[in-house]
């Protein structure tokens, strides 16, 4: 499986899109770059399974994706989750923005559908 490494160390990277996929559950968007965004949609959209799944192996495994944070994981399984029931994948939209100021990186708007 090919994945974006987004100039990080492994361990850096994976807290990164912990962060990110935080961030999605608790305020619904998050506005960063677009390698970011891909790569994170892809853990939202698994955490999201997982709440669908609704078994202890699913919540143990968001768990620890999610560094322990026991409030994110029943918004997922409490919340979240059950609005996309009828839904088979595809839970968040890239949306393009402007390019970021000193870099030029394109900055993206990451949401839930």
């Amino acid at each position: 499986m090919a994945y974006r490494k987004l100039g990080r160390e492994s361990s850096i990277r994976r807290s990164i899109l912990a962060g990110l996929t935080k961030d999605v559950i608790n305020h619904g968007h998050v506005i960063t770059t677009e390698a970011r965004a891909k790569e994170a949609r892809k853990f939202i959209d698994r955490m999201i399974t997982y709440g669908k799944d609704g078994s202890l192996v699913s919540r143990r495994k968001a768990l620890a994706f999610l560094h322990n944070d026991k409030l994110v994981v029943s918004k997922i399984f409490n919340e979240i989750a059950p609005s996309y029931k009828d839904r088979n994948g595809g839970y968040t939209r890239i949306t393009k923005l402007k390019e970021r100021i000193g870099d030029d990186a394109l900055m993206v708007k990451l949401e839930l559908v």
